[in-house]
């Protein structure tokens, strides 16, 4: 006779009731998981991750210490799958480059621009990114991104042959749905529209949104849109390019998206603060290449035709060199380029990022150059639309305060700009952030400028900016709690894929 409860054995024959023995067998179902994916991802990150030891050590404690959720992780954030995409890269850039134009007429060489600093730099950029300094550019800076978009816009409406626009976020509300129609008319009017987008910056551009481009006659193309399992669960590898091209000869880019809060729209973010470029001159041709090389990956069409890539106009004497940043495994051409800059500064150096996580090798050169004399000024978001952000950038704080280097939060809104100018002369505007996913894991451009006009209007804005801002002020930011200190140091565990 059975002396257990006659309740308990009503629940155990009940065929939705989980019981013990169920538990149990879950139970062992996932630790054998977590094992297993243990054993198969601790020899994986041995063979891949060997470049950077403390990113090793730091996932392989992580997946052995967390096996199920540790793994999960990495599999996430870990895995940048750059060598997946590098020799198609590479195989689409050396295909185009034979058909494309050259600009040796306008190019600059290492040696003749008077001035041994932007001579070094030139020459680095050339042999880390392929790219040549060119003369005769007309450049204007952009602060104001209503002003951004409105010159966007009445280039478009100007276009006569080719729009290609490139961007990293496009957002389906008011303002781009407005840019849409008006690329919607151009195409009817007969101009030749191509529009990539990032799969996963942009991924509420549903099809309804696209559909109505389509059967204008745009040609709409996503770049890595996570169409396989494997592109599903990385978010690294993303376009983060802002580009604009019309006829070939008037170009945009810099840090600006296309949606209502970049207009200031949106208000739990307030005034939008960001920095964008329009070109004119051969540097534009530069920008054309870098569209058609990623629009040659993602779609597999040439655009090598000569009305792509017409003579330039010449209307400026600005000296620029676009160089296009991409995880290709191998030297960081943004991060090798920043890098050379702060460690060649000899009086000043003003940065102004929106998201500000420093791998240790520019943590590093700004700390140095500090210690040598040169001016360290930075300006960095007070507030983001990523609080970890913000918490993970402040964790870098101490260290740049003992050394000397400025630190002001920008408080009227959100900070967005690119921006780096160095000694009064050099200056690198674009789309890459002082991080480690910019400089490492995403598609990037910038323009490098050998101008000292340039670099004073920047340092003038820059000047602007700060008076919106808050000092950061060495003695009171070590008074800080303990709570706080805690908060920052948890996100700084993750800055790598911040």
């Amino acid at each position: 006779m059975s002396l257990r409860d006659p309740a308990e054995n009503g629940r155990a024959t009940h065929p939705f009731f989980v019981t013990d023995s169920m538990f149990d067998s879950w139970n062992f179902w996932l630790s054998l998981s977590g094992y297993l994916l243990t054993l198969l991802l601790v020899p994986w990150v041995l063979l891949h991750k060997s470049r950077n030891p403390v990113s090793t050590a730091a996932w392989i404690m992580a997946i052995i210490l967390l096996p199920l959720f540790g793994g999960l992780m990495f599999v996430v954030f870990g895995i940048n799958r750059v060598e997946r995409h590098r020799s198609e890269k590479l195989r689409v850039s050396g295909r185009l480059g034979k058909h494309l134009p050259a600009l040796s007429q306008y190019q600059i060489i290492p040696g003749e621009a008077h001035d041994p600093k932007q001579d070094r730099l030139m020459y680095l950029a050339d042999r880390v990114a392929d790219t040549l300094a060119t003369t005769g550019n007309d450049v204007e800076i952009l602060p104001d991104t209503n002003r951004t978009l409105g010159l966007i816009e009445q280039a478009i409406l100007a276009a006569e042959e080719t729009v290609h626009l490139e961007y990293y976020i496009w957002r389906p509300d008011r303002t781009g749905k407005r840019i849409r129609d008006l690329l919607i008319r151009k195409a009817k009017e007969g101009v030749k529209i191509r529009f990539l987008y990032d799969g996963i910056g942009s991924m509420h551009l549903n099809n309804r949104f696209l559909s109505l481009m389509r059967a204008a006659g745009i040609h709409v193309a996503a770049f890595l849109p996570g169409a396989t399992f494997r592109e599903r669960w990385s978010i690294n590898l993303r376009n983060h390019r802002k580009i604009v091209i019309v006829d070939g000869r008037v170009g945009f880019t810099g840090g600006m998206n296309i949606g209502d809060e970049y207009l200031g729209r949106n208000p739990h973010l307030g005034y939008w603060r960001d920095t964008h470029l329009r070109l004119v001159g051969p540097t534009v041709l530069q920008l054309q290449q870098v569209f058609a090389e990623d629009w040659c990956y993602a779609t597999g069409e040439e655009l090598t035709e000569s009305h792509l890539f017409p003579a330039p106009d010449s209307p400026g004497s600005v000296c620029a060199q676009v160089v296009p940043g991409a995880p290709t495994g191998g030297v960081s051409p943004l991060h090798s380029l920043m890098f050379a800059a702060i460690n060649d500064a000899r009086e000043s150096v003003t940065l102004a990022t929106s998201y500000f996580v420093p791998p240790t090798s520019l943590m590093a050169a700004l700390e140095t150059a500090a210690l040598r004399g040169v001016r360290v000024r930075l300006l960095v978001a007070g507030r983001s639309a990523y609080f970890w952000t913000v918490l993970a950038g402040r964790s870098f704080y101490d260290s740049l305060l003992r050394s000397g280097v400025e630190i002001h939060e920008y408080e009227r809104g959100l900070m967005h700009a690119k921006t780096l100018t160095v000694d009064g002369t050099w200056s690198l505007i674009g789309t890459a952030n002082f991080d480690a996913r910019s400089l490492m894991l995403n598609f990037e451009v910038a323009v490098a400028l050998y101008d000292a006009k340039i670099a004073e209007q920047l340092e003038a804005q820059f000047e602007q900016d700060i008076q919106h801002a808050e000092l950061i002020d060495p003695e009171t930011w070590g008074l800080r709690s303990g709570w706080r200190i805690l908060g920052e140091n948890v996100f700084r565990m993750f800055a790598p894929v911040l």
